[in-house]
């Protein structure tokens, strides 16, 4: 009888709705519009399917075994390596530390605090991340112009004649620095308020603490700020990491055929042209696949870094920050 009643009890409304409206329809959602186009191109990258007949030739592992050959697609993987490696890190190691200055970058004497006009600033360097990728792209695109470009007019106005009529993103050895430099200014306003509000959330004591056993700025941010913000840094990177493996606007805006010398081609945009230029759509699968399994690695390799530093962080003799 008990258990009859407790039983009912569980089944109320609200508890069903809840279950429903929170974990039935968000797992409904997440295996149509994730796992199954997923597992769709998983098959897809196994046929030679043009993309525009109604069957699909099985071709096994084909396709694997002809981008592995693919220098091309090499390069492509090599170009989307590079931004993964440099993106994340270059982006973060400025945001963080505009991100101190911001909050206890100021005066020495007194409360701890950041910059004068610190919220202006945060608010300035926000703009360039509300503004769509695209137009973005298509104004740096303007601005590395050879002939009529802001950058090589204000660096020959300095005298610098050697940049009269230089092709930033024409030069095979310039061309990818030039497109970092383009994601990292769009990117880095937005990170650097997100650091802001993850310090903030370390007690003001700590930083005072800090400052009268006479720790410096660099010390209080690598011993404090860093240890403090560990999961919002090790979160930003993820995200920062899977966008640079997919940068596709950012490149296709700033050089839409792979740069000189294919410097600039990524394996996103080498799927867009395999599938919608080559219509190869079972290779352009294999592509992509080839694509999830590295952002896969990707975010494993980060999180287990990121365990095992807690781990050793817990460990006996390492609770102090200033030690």
């Amino acid at each position: 009888m008990k258990a009859a009643t407790a039983s009912r009890r569980r089944l109320t409304f609200d508890r069903v709705s809840l279950v429903v409206v929170f974990l039935v329809i968000p797992v409904a959602l997440y295996l149509v519009f994730v796992l199954y186009p997923f597992t769709q191109a998983a098959w897809y990258s196994l046929t030679s399917w043009s993309g525009f007949t109604a069957t699909q030739e099985f071709v096994g592992l084909d396709n694997y075994a002809r981008l592995a050959s693919d220098g091309l697609f090499v390069t492509a993987v090599g170009n989307s390596l590079v931004l993964l490696l440099v993106v994340p890190a270059v982006t973060l190691v400025l945001s963080f530390a505009l991100a101190c200055l911001l909050t206890f970058g100021g005066a020495s004497t007194g409360a701890v605090r950041g910059l004068t006009g610190s919220s202006f600033y945060r608010v300035v360097s926000f703009f360039p991340y509300v503004v769509p990728a695209i137009v973005v792209g298509i104004v740096f695109g303007r601005v590395y112009d050879p002939s009529a470009g802001l950058l090589n007019g204000v660096l020959t106005g300095l005298g610098l004649d050697r940049f009269t009529d230089f092709a930033w993103l024409g030069d095979p050895s310039t061309a990818m620095a030039a497109t970092i430099v383009v994601i990292v200014w769009t990117f880095v306003g937005f990170y650097m308020v997100l650091f802001v509000a993850a310090i903030r959330g370390i007690p003001t004591e700590i930083f005072e603490a800090a400052r009268l056993d006479g720790a410096g700025r660099f010390r209080t941010a690598v011993s404090i700020a860093a240890p403090g913000t560990a999961g919002s840094i090790r979160t930003a990177y993820v995200y920062l990491g899977i966008f640079a493996l997919d940068a596709f606007v950012f490149l296709a805006a700033l050089n839409p055929d792979g740069g000189p010398g294919n410097s600039t081609l990524v394996i996103t945009q080498q799927i867009f042209s395999t599938a919608f230029r080559d219509g190869r759509f079972g290779l352009a699968c294999a592509m992509g696949v080839v694509l999830a399994l590295l952002t896969f690695a990707f975010i494993g390799l980060v999180f287990g870094v990121g365990r095992l530093l807690e781990r050793r962080s817990r460990t006996p003799g390492r609770g102090s920050v200033l030690s």
